[in-house]
């Protein structure tokens, strides 16, 4: 531990005696200083112990040094070395009386003890204390690295809580805990899930320090990774501020456990590299294929009923989207332990995931939060397919791709083919083109109801709306039927089209329907 004025004080050498103070012994020395200034406040950093003579102080008035002691304790001085037999052959009653009034430990240094004894003796405890942290240290690193060479990552955490006579948590890169130690700090790490994402969001490295009322510790959180997104957190919880041989141990931890991440990442890049081939082979029509070269990786993602997500990324900040969704799907299938195939396609993304599994699930809620943080121009669009097994991979990629297609077109972040079966087809004719369409078949007749010559496109509308049947077409209308046939002559004379045709009768209902909202 460093020096404080209590070992000074029992330096036998030093020959210290205290005069105010006594219960305030303990205190750390960071340094020993000698100054005669009448103010030396302005050159205090805090952590001080001041000597002086009282050369140019009139220590015996007592308002002047009730000032000087009170700027003293004021700029964080931790006591005051007074030298007798110099200019005083005693210290004063009235720096006695304001030591004590403040608190301040004040010791009489005896003129046989110089100043430059007393510097020493500090500055030989402190380099003796950072010898002691940094051999600590130095041990403490040989520990975490064993631990973590022999248990890997959980080893590492039970040697850091022992370290540092705390606990420690470690957690993925979605903010959930993977491993705390001891057991018993599982529930504490938990409750800081909403800090990690916060510290996520800043550029790697990072940390920041939790503390407060709500706390029963404090907690240092620190990221992990070189790449600009962290892969992982580290949480280290203690009583008090980590010392110096706590802090070596910390680092190193920080060093082992990102290394560890940056291996896990090439062996992840390695993951992706088979399964896109899996992937082409699952598209190609090739399952038995595909299962060979999974192997055990992915063999057991093609023996149930699977989904297939594709997302892209718009904007500047897609690749931190897609990143997100990546991390998503692989950490709530590593918490279930199910196994689920990422594939990164530039700006696209192709996740195969368990129907019904912690992936597919995590994802569809990771899009949900998204869209209902109102975030109409998300930079992240998703399509969902419906249930599929290896044999029908190639339909399941394209009713995905159908999916995110209509979510691009209805400014939604994520769309479920399924859904789009249970609905209505009228929605999908919100598209630009189809209304583009429907207003150029429309045109003519539209012209030709503006001269007042007669109401064609609504008698169009009245006679398609009852399949053909002239009567009631006609009551709808209030016209006489004969007015409704020669209307829809002159229908098929302007469009140059036979309404006897289906597809004829088809298109222009759709070129109907999908102008409704515009024309009444």
């Amino acid at each position: 531990m460093p020096p404080t004025l209590a070992s000074l004080v029992h330096h036998s050498a030093l020959k210290l005696t205290v005069r105010a103070g006594e219960d305030r012994l303990d205190v750390p020395v960071r340094w020993a200083h000698a100054s005669e200034l009448a103010d030396p406040v302005p050159y205090m950093e805090g952590g001080e112990l001041l000597l002086i003579t009282a050369l140019k102080l009139d220590a015996e008035d007592r308002e002047a040094m009730r000032r000087y002691v009170k700027r003293l304790v004021g700029a964080g001085v931790v006591g005051l070395g007074f030298a007798v037999g110099v200019h005083y052959e005693d210290i004063p009653d009235a720096l006695v009386e304001a030591a004590r009034a403040e608190g301040l430990p004040l010791l009489e240094v005896p003129r046989r003890t110089p100043f430059l004894a007393i510097s020493k003796a500090v500055s030989a405890a402190i380099a003796a204390d950072q010898y002691r942290a940094v051999t600590a240290g130095f041990a403490a690193q040989r520990e975490l690295t064993k631990q973590t060479l022999s248990d890997g990552p959980e080893g590492l955490l039970a040697a850091l809580a022992a370290q540092v006579d705390g606990w420690a948590a470690l957690y993925d890169a979605s903010g959930a805990v993977v491993a705390t130690a001891p057991d018993w700090a599982g529930r504490r790490a938990a409750r800081l899930t909403p800090d990690v994402t916060r510290l996520r969001e800043r550029p790697a490295p990072a940390s920041s320090v939790v503390a407060g009322p709500e706390h029963e510790d404090r907690v240092e959180l620190h990221s992990l990774g070189t790449g600009r997104r962290p892969r992982a957190a580290l949480a280290v919880g203690t009583a008090a501020a980590l010392g110096t041989a706590e802090r070596y141990a910390v680092h190193s931890a920080i060093a082992l456990l990102t290394l560890t991440t940056e291996r896990s990442r090439s062996l992840h890049a390695a993951e992706q590299r088979i399964g896109a081939a899996v992937l082409r082979m699952l598209l190609a029509g090739e399952p038995d294929h595909a299962r060979a070269v999974a192997g055990d990786l992915y063999g057991n993602l093609l023996d149930a009923p699977f989904r297939i997500i594709v997302a892209v990324g718009s904007g500047e900040a897609d690749g931190d989207a897609l990143g997100a969704l990546a991390e998503t799907a692989e950490a709530a299938a590593a918490r279930s332990g199910e196994a689920v195939l990422v594939v990164p396609e530039g700006e696209r993304l192709v996740v195969l995931a368990a129907d019904g599994g912690a992936a597919a699930s995590a994802c569809c809620d990771h899009a949900a939060a998204r869209e209902a943080a109102r975030k109409t121009d998300d930079d992240l669009v998703v399509g969902l397919s419906a249930p599929a097994g290896p044999t029908a991979a190639s339909a399941a990629y394209k009713q995905a791709e159908q999916a995110l297609s209509v979510a691009r077109r209805r400014g939604r972040v994520l769309v479920e083919h399924e859904h789009l079966a249970a609905g209505s087809v009228l929605p999908l004719l919100a598209d630009d083109a189809v209304r583009a369409f429907a207003d150029g078949l429309l045109r003519a007749l539209r012209e030709h109801d503006a001269t007042g010559r007669g109401d064609l496109v609504a008698s169009l509308r009245a006679w398609l709306s009852r399949h053909g049947q002239w009567d009631a077409a006609a009551a709808d209308l209030g016209v006489h039927r004969h007015t409704l046939r020669y209307r829809m002559r002159r229908v098929e004379e302007i469009l140059g089209r036979s309404l006897d045709d289906p597809d004829v009768r088809m298109e222009l209902w759709l070129a109907l329907k999908a102008t409704a909202s515009e024309n009444g």
